[in-house]
């Protein structure tokens, strides 16, 4: 053992308290549960099961023809969409992109449609979802409509 330095045995003190307390300090990061204000059970409780089903409605006809208008997509919403989906909906502008069969990059301008309807009237709404699908591509010459899904919690 070699000469005793004063702020050696400090040092050591101030080591052993720090890693001791680290595991301390890691566990209660990510715990939560303990500092929320709410019950995790009376969070999740809050609200109902729905899905929310989002339709892209492309613009651009692909033999060059005219573009569907504000106007004539109104009218598809109007005629298809609404008698199915009278409770409301939402639809959104947008600018799309997707790679042809030919591997061209396509852009054109986009409706997003969004559904919302409790989950337990999925069945029923997926057959109505798919004849708007089908709908739009006959009227306005699209390969496709594309079609996103998720499960939702929702309270009104």
């Amino acid at each position: 053992m070699g000469p005793k330095r004063p702020g050696a045995l400090t040092a050591t003190a101030a080591l052993a308290v720090l890693a001791v307390g680290t595991p301390v300090a890691y566990a209660t990061l990510g715990d939560e549960a303990s500092t929320s204000s709410k019950p995790a059970a009376a969070v999740a409780a809050r609200g109902k099961a729905y899905v929310e089903t989002r339709l892209f409605f492309g613009t651009e006809h692909p033999d060059g023809g005219p573009r569907v208008t504000d106007r004539q997509f109104l009218a598809f919403i109007d005629e298809e969409v609404t008698p199915r989906f009278p409770n409301g909906l939402t639809i959104q502008d947008g600018r799309g992109q997707w790679r042809d069969s030919h591997g061209v990059i396509e852009r054109e301008r986009r409706y997003e449609l969004t559904l919302l309807y409790p989950a337990s009237e999925a069945r029923l709404r997926d057959a109505q979802i798919e004849r708007i699908r089908n709908a739009y591509e006959k009227a306005y010459a699209q390969a496709s409509v594309a079609r996103i899904e998720e499960r939702a919690t929702a309270d009104f």
